[in-house]
């Protein structure tokens, strides 16, 4: 893929907007005025769903409005950084990444039947968030160092820096953001261009070897989310409750939904984690399908300019980077919105800027934030 030349009098695109101050402003700052506005959106929406689902407690939506001050932040702070600066610490990052996730294994605090958390005392985090930027970066900055289509020789190598952090995060275990992770990866080399036959090779490959990931790879647990993703009603007080309870949410919305405030499953305890990852059932039960397509068309909008960027950008590491990133948030909202609605197996990923969380919010805000830097660090081409 050819990169464009940039020319000597070379200098920051300007937004095509009447106010020519208001661009200065938002070009030194290196913000991407429609993405930030949807973000922004997406945002104030959420905080009125999670009052709700929360149980109408306030020091939960102030705590989650908090986080996504310390998120938006975050956003602005990295979109400072220009591409090539991304780019030149990307192994590092992805190496830093790489031993957190070993001392997990080895010295990790233990939550829930999981080791995924390092205890530094004052602060408490999982390096697998940290994986979600580093291993996109690590994958765009092997792959645009070549020639596209990528050959064996470079596919290989991305597939083993993509399966490094995979299967150490499977260990933990963590299966949702393992997967989130390949994803992201594995965007990169799709980007880049390789053969159908690959592809078909690689989904036979999996088909094939799912038994043996059944029977060796996946924790009882795990299986147990198949089994009751294919049929929650033979167990509906046990492992099939959380998604006949989303769906009996999510159904009974209606069209226009009952109100705001006035949903019943989650006020009276039928629906667990009503604000965190089954949060999209109450905002089915209140505000109905109108409501749902509300949402969808903010989360499109979002996806939509993150590929407008990824189009514009003007190398190949940041086109491959910003388009995995954008893809990787899509299957984001995908996969909550599929197992809250019965259509995949339950995960335990949140809805994005929606379901109350932390780490998260801020590993995705930090995305955003890259995506930003992408846009606003292009330079004039010379014609």
């Amino acid at each position: 893929m050819a990169e464009p030349q940039a020319g000597n009098k070379a200098g920051p695109v300007p937004f095509a907007s009447a106010d020519p101050h208001r661009d200065r402003m938002l070009q030194r700052l290196h913000i991407d005025l429609p993405l930030l506005a949807g973000l922004m959106i997406l945002s104030g929406f959420g905080l009125v769903i999670l009052y709700s689902a929360g149980g109408q407690d306030s020091a939960l939506v102030v705590r989650q409005a908090l986080r996504l001050a310390i998120g938006f932040v975050v956003a602005l702070l990295v979109a400072q950084i220009p591409p090539h600066g991304l780019k030149h610490w990307t192994p590092w990052l992805y190496g830093f990444g790489l031993l957190l996730l070993v001392a997990v294994l080895i010295s990790g605090e233990i939550g829930k039947g999981a080791q995924r958390w390092l205890n530094l005392g004052l602060l408490r985090f999982q390096p697998s968030e940290l994986m979600k930027i580093a291993v996109p970066l690590m994958a765009a900055h092997y792959v645009s160092r070549f020639h596209f289509p990528p050959g064996p020789r470079v596919i290989a190598i991305s597939t083993l820096l993509i399966a490094l952090p995979v299967l150490l995060i499977v260990e933990q275990p963590d299966l949702g953001t393992a997967l989130l992770i390949a994803s992201s990866g594995c965007f990169v080399l799709l980007l880049a261009g390789i053969s159908k036959r690959l592809i078909l090779s690689v989904i036979t490959l999996q088909a094939v070897a799912a038994p043996l990931i059944w029977y060796f790879v996946m924790h009882d647990y795990q299986r147990r989310r198949v089994i009751t993703f294919l049929n929650p009603e033979n167990d509906p007080l046990g492992a099939g409750y959380h998604i006949i309870q989303s769906k009996i949410a999510i159904g009974s919305g209606g069209w226009f939904g009952k109100g705001w405030l006035n949903g019943t499953q989650a006020y009276l305890d039928f629906l667990p984690e009503s604000s965190t990852d089954f949060i999209f059932a109450v905002l089915g039960e209140e505000f109905g399908l109108m409501g749902i397509l509300a949402l969808l068309a903010c989360y499109l909008y979002i996806v939509w300019r993150g590929m407008q960027i990824a189009l514009q950008a003007q190398d190949s590491f940041s086109r491959l980077l910003a388009g995995s990133l954008t893809l990787t948030f899509f299957i984001y909202l995908f996969v909550n919105i599929g197992m809250v609605s019965g259509l995949l197996p339950v995960v335990g990923l949140p809805l994005p800027l929606i379901s109350y969380g932390g780490s998260s919010m801020v590993t995705m805000m930090a995305a955003f934030g890259i995506l930003m830097s992408i846009h606003t660090h292009r330079k004039l081409v010379s014609t």
